[in-house]
């Protein structure tokens, strides 16, 4: 176990993030840790630039411009769970403009 990766990727994150027992991992299938490790994750990158602004942003990736691509994956994964839950928002219209 010591030299296994599984403890380090898939048991520890499990314990830390989602608050796990290890009597729960050793009864659960190893295909639903690893789904609930991915969903674990995906909600991570769900919330994690919530409150944050255009501006904000763009004043943080002058020190850290890896900031720039966390924010794109960030506003990928909004947009990917809002077309799935139906939030598409209407088109403009010229009349709206005026």
């Amino acid at each position: 176990m010591l030299e296994s990766p599984d403890a380090v990727l898939l048991y520890i994150p499990l314990i830390k993030g989602l608050g796990m027992r290890w009597d729960d991992i050793k009864n659960t299938p190893r295909h639903e840790l690893v789904t609930l490790l991915a969903a674990s994750q995906e909600y991570e990158r769900f919330h994690s630039m919530d409150g944050y602004s255009d501006k904000d942003i763009s004043e943080m990736a002058k020190d850290k411009p890896e900031i720039r691509s966390q924010y794109a994956d960030y506003l990928q994964t909004r947009r990917k769970y809002n077309d799935m839950l139906g939030g598409k928002k209407e088109k403009p219209t010229f009349r709206g403009l005026v």
